[in-house]
This record gives C-alpha cells, structure tokens and sequence, in this order.
C-alpha cells in the first residue's frame, strides 16, 4: 500500500503545480526528496544517558533507527571532547517520507499551543524548508511520563524545486498549513 499523501502528490499536487508554473514535463514538477530530522542534545556531554532518551523518541517519531552524531572536534568552554556523542539525526525517504509529512501536517502541527501556521521565511532561497520544533511532545508516538527532558528538534525538508515560490506551492498543495503573511 503506498502512502496516502503520495497519492494526492500525484492526483492532485501535479497537475495543479503544472498549470500554476506551466511545465511542459510531468519529471520538471517539484517534488520532496528527503525529510531530515535533527535532534541536538548538548546536556549529553555531562549525562551520557540523555542520548539513548533521545534515540528512542527519535526512533518512534520517524518509524526508523536514528543515527547517532558526534562532536567534530574538541571545545573546552562546552567540556565537549572529539567523539562525544552529541545528538541523533535520521533522513527519511519514500513512503516512510510521506508517512512522516503526512502526520506532521494533519497531526503534530495542530497540536502546538496557540498556533496559527508555520512561517513561510523559513525558505533557504533554493526551495527548501527549514521548520525548528521546541518540544518532541507535539508527536502522539512520544508517551509524556516516559520523557525525561523536552528535547528540541529540527526538520528539513528537501525538495526539488528550483525557487522558493516553488517550494512555497509544492508545500501548501501538500497541505502544509502556512501562517497568512
């Protein structure tokens, strides 16, 4: 079974991005190429135990095993040392891509207190999407008494369009919900 919004990527998102830019090949159509999630624990450098916390709700929010990152190289005024385990970042592509968009739109995101949208300045000029969370706690995998600490994240997503007007429209066919400017 291939995923649903998968499905209206190709009903309904390219045939709407076609008339709306006017490509003349149905492969031109901007689509999403990855979805990155970043989770940065710096306390992880006096509590090593912090990492495996984040591991596991990494985990349950992408439906796959995170990998865990590591500082590049030594900063005395942090007490970081070349090595240490720092983080944890997963890169998800497919159905998985769309399974994961999918539940981040229509549920995760309604769910963040007094919302009203997400930015639509968070473009990086070449049509991708940077979207920063303040809690993990917003995804319904996460169990609230199992969480030690509130862990921040990043989410990337990558696409193949050319300009941030690309991006923006391939983003709201999906069903991102922008916040009106």
């Amino acid at each position: 079974m291939a995923a649903r919004l998968r499905e209206v990527y190709l009903k309904k998102v390219v045939p709407a991005l076609t008339q709306e830019f006017g490509y003349k090949n149905a492969m031109a159509v901007p689509k999403i190429e990855k979805i990155s999630l970043n989770m940065g624990v710096g306390e992880a450098t006096q509590n090593s135990k912090l990492i495996d916390g984040a591991v596991n709700e990494m985990g349950q929010i992408a439906g796959q095993r995170p990998v865990i990152t590591k500082a590049r190289k030594s900063i005395a005024a942090f007490k970081l040392r070349e090595g240490m385990a720092i983080g944890c970042a997963v890169t998800l592509r497919g159905d998985r891509m769309y399974e994961f968009l999918d539940r981040l739109v229509n549920v995760s995101l309604p769910r963040v207190r007094d919302y009203r949208g997400v930015s639509s300045k968070s473009f990086d000029g070449r049509g991708n999407y940077t979207l920063g969370m303040k809690d993990q706690l917003i995804f319904p995998e996460i169990d609230y008494n199992k969480v030690e600490k509130t862990k921040g994240m990043n989410i990337c997503i990558t696409t193949t369009a050319k300009t941030d007007a690309e991006g923006l429209a391939l983003l709201k066919q999906l069903g991102m919900p922008f916040r009106a400017a």
